[in-house]
This record gives C-alpha cells, sequence and structure tokens, in this order.
C-alpha cells in the first residue's frame, strides 16, 4: 500500500490519538477508519451511522472467514 505525507490539524490528531488508543488503533489508523466512515456516509446519505459501522465489522468478519451460514425456516 503506498503511502503520503500530509499536513493535519493538531486538534484532528490529538482526537485521533485519544480514540486510537482507546480502541486498539494507531493514529494513521484511527483516522483512516474516520475517512472510510466519512467516505461511505458521503456515498450513502440515507443510511445511518449505525448501519454503516455494522456494515464495516461484516466486512472485516467475512475477510476473516468468521462468517456463518444463516438456515432459514
Amino acid at each position: 500500500m503506498a503511502t503520503a505525507s500530509i499536513r493535519l490539524d493538531e486538534s484532528l490528531v490529538s482526537k485521533a490519538t485519544i480514540m486510537g488508543r482507546a480502541l486498539n488503533r494507531t493514529t494513521p489508523k484511527q483516522i483512516e477508519h474516520w475517512a472510510k466512515i466519512g467516505e461511505i456516509m458521503e456515498d450513502n446519505p440515507e443510511l445511518p451511522y449505525e448501519f454503516v459501522k455494522q456494515a464495516i465489522i461484516a466486512k472485516a468478519e467475512k475477510e476473516a472467514g468468521k462468517l456463518e451460514n444463516y438456515q432459514f425456516d
């Protein structure tokens, strides 16, 4: 993955550092996480945040091979 150096507002970096520590992410990974959510929300303004969050979790579970088949009764 290519990386780039960019300048960010110190208050954003500070908030990302705090949230990243709380959620076991590095500061850059926390900012990437926020950017991913922002991109999804802008592309799908009708979707609530909780739905977007659960979709991101479901995608990660699928990539980790942790999904189970659902049986309809």
